[in-house]
């Protein structure tokens, strides 16, 4: 059966590049208008030229957003498991040569921290873990992730790449979603930023989603990490190519898109191509205008002055008081950390600023935060 690596495989980065680069004001406002876009308004609306337009790409995301998921906002967090990895990558906190002390949770150390996450009123949890197939493999797996999700309305996973079996059987123990960034689609930048392990792997790693979708899991998740190629603009177009092919191709799975900007960790490098915020508002609003029935989120990377002003116009899935170290709500330590995050507010603090703009927080008893009493939404 054909991958994406077939259609990557038709591709020329520097092409792709001077097409977007050369996209003009008319062609940004042929894509405004146009009643479905096409591969060309994407590009158009990633373009330099869009810039000038973004007020009314706001304005249709947001409306498009609103018919679609109408006023609520999903939120979820991530418990991350264990800070071991096997891989050497040049931007990550885990990175196996960085030296920070390791951690993996056990069992009472896991049933804590699901405590802490109940009691701060979370219900839609992401497991992350660094890539360590022995430590943290499909064994620690089979044994922690049934009971954890007793505990939790659904379960999604940001781990290292499985084999579709794995995929299949890990649906078997309750998990809904997977989040697999490609982190760039440039394949020699790819293999200058991952020196060691099995994540030197390009092709493995690029066809994950592929795997995910014949497993016939519910969500998978995307995303490239912003900053590590020098065009974030070819790499968000090439992203949304791998949108459309899976949806393509496995239509009966959800998708959702991420934005990550490089943010500072240990050993960390400086972003080859540096995306302001009015250019990551302005591609959130291209991927809405793209794929209007996709879930766009919007980590704890971000400033909460930027995420209360953005969530509203395109986005749906948000995080919130995230701690990317083990133990990190029950214990917390952070000199464990994948990385830093930027909104450290308390989840209460970013619903009510939610409610303020005119949203539905969604979780586990989101409302009685407002003083609402205990009902469910």
């Amino acid at each position: 059966m054909k991958t994406f690596t077939s259609r990557w495989q038709q591709f020329d980065w520097d092409d792709i590049r001077l097409r977007i680069n050369s996209k003009t004001p008319a062609d940004v406002e042929r894509a405004l208008n146009a009643p479905r876009r096409s591969r060309e308004d994407m590009m158009a609306l990633l373009s330099p030229a869009a810039q000038a337009y973004l007020e009314p790409l706001a304005q249709q995301a947001q409306r498009l957003t609103r018919q679609r998921f109408g006023n609520t906002v999903s939120f979820y967090v991530p418990l991350y498991l264990s800070n071991l990895c096997a891989n050497e990558c040049t931007y990550c906190g885990f990175s196996m040569s960085n030296r920070l002390r390791r951690k993996t949770l056990d069992e009472g150390e896991i049933a804590r921290e699901c405590d802490a996450l109940q009691a701060l009123g979370f219900d839609h949890l992401l497991l992350v873990t660094g890539e360590h197939q022995t430590k943290v493999g499909m064994d620690y797996f089979r044994r922690h992730l049934p009971t954890i999700r007793q505990r939790f309305a659904s379960l999604q996973m940001e781990v290292q790449p499985l084999a579709q079996d794995e995929y299949a059987e890990l649906k078997t123990l309750g998990l809904d979603g997977v989040l697999v960034y490609q982190e760039t689609y440039h394949e020699g930048c790819y293999a200058r930023h991952h020196l060691r392990g099995n994540k030197q792997d390009f092709f493995w790693r690029l066809e994950t989603p592929d795997r995910l979708g014949q497993a016939g899991i519910d969500k998978i998740g995307l995303g490239a990490l912003i900053g590590l190629s020098d065009s974030w603009r070819v790499d968000c177009y090439l992203l949304a190519e791998h949108l459309l092919w899976l949806q393509q191709h496995y239509w009966q799975s959800r998708y959702s898109v991420s934005f990550p900007r490089l943010r500072p960790c240990a050993g960390g490098i400086t972003p080859a191509s540096l995306m302001n915020e009015r250019e990551l508002v302005q591609t959130i609003c291209a991927f809405r205008l793209l794929m209007p029935e996709v879930e766009l989120s919007l980590s704890t990377r971000e400033s909460p002055w930027f995420r209360d002003r953005v969530i509203p116009l395109a986005i749906n899935t948000v995080s919130a008081f995230s701690r990317t170290q083990p133990g990190g709500y029950a214990d917390g330590n952070p000199e464990l950390e994948q990385f830093a995050t930027h909104d450290g507010r308390r989840p209460e603090e970013v619903a009510a600023a939610l409610v303020k703009a005119g949203l539905q927080p969604v979780w586990k008893d989101w409302d009685s935060f407002l003083g609402r009493g205990s009902q469910h939404s």
